[in-house]
């Protein structure tokens, strides 16, 4: 007996495969074009960042470098029954640009003056003359004076820490320094930029003539800044 073969599947006769529609077609082309849009847009993004990459290469921004070299400490007396404080504090400091491209507007360089963690005195860092600009590569010589008189409600401990420091004739002052600086490149000229620095002294006493009556003598300090 003869196997029975399969028959082929013929579409009826009354199938008729629709065409596309107007909504459809419409559709189709939204989302083509918001998918080109999406492409562009992170083609965009990829070469900003590229040249901002670039940019930073060529430039290779750094932050400026503060030291304070000599520091000259006349008076720093304490006077319980007033609780006041008198100071004469010189400071000498260098500023640093090390960046090749870049040179540095500072408009305000203000000085902070604290001891046992307590400020005793604020002073301008004197510059040759407001908004000073830095060239690039180079080091510059500034100076700061704290002096006067400054009432500071010291516990006891804080007391005894001052008595120990007055016999050993060095006195623990950190200076915090606040700046508003701008970047020069060129003929562009930025935005103000906020920065600080910190430096850790440890400052022996001068008598009138300049000389150390401590055992060591001042050692030039590094100040951390934050840029």
């Amino acid at each position: 007996m003869a196997e029975t073969q399969p028959q082929p599947n013929i579409p009826a006769t009354n199938d008729v495969v629709s065409a596309p529609t107007k909504e459809h077609l419409g559709t189709r082309c939204g989302y083509c074009l918001c998918k080109t849009f999406w492409i562009f847009l992170v083609l965009v993004i990829i070469l900003v960042m590229l040249v901002i990459l670039v940019l930073y290469i060529i430039i290779t921004p750094r932050s400026f470098r503060f030291h304070v070299t000599d520091a000259k400490l006349t008076q720093f007396d304490y006077a319980a029954n007033t609780t006041t404080l008198s100071y004469n504090l010189i400071l000498n400091i260098t500023a640093s640009n090390p960046n090749k491209k870049l040179k540095i507007y500072y408009d305000v360089v203000r000085a902070n003056a604290l001891y046992g963690g307590v400020r005793f005195s604020t002073t301008d860092v004197n510059m040759p003359w407001n908004s000073y600009l830095q060239d690039k590569k180079s080091t510059n010589l500034f100076s700061a004076v704290f002096s006067g008189q400054h009432v500071m409600v010291f516990d006891r401990n804080q007391v005894s820490n001052f008595h120990e420091d007055s016999n050993d004739r060095v006195f623990p002052i950190d200076i915090k320094i606040k700046f508003r600086i701008r970047l020069r490149l060129g003929d562009y000229i930025s935005g103000n930029f906020n920065a600080r620095a910190a430096c850790e002294l440890n400052v022996p006493f001068t008598d009138s003539n300049g000389k150390t009556v401590a055992a060591t003598a001042f050692e030039s300090t590094k100040c951390k800044v934050d840029f």
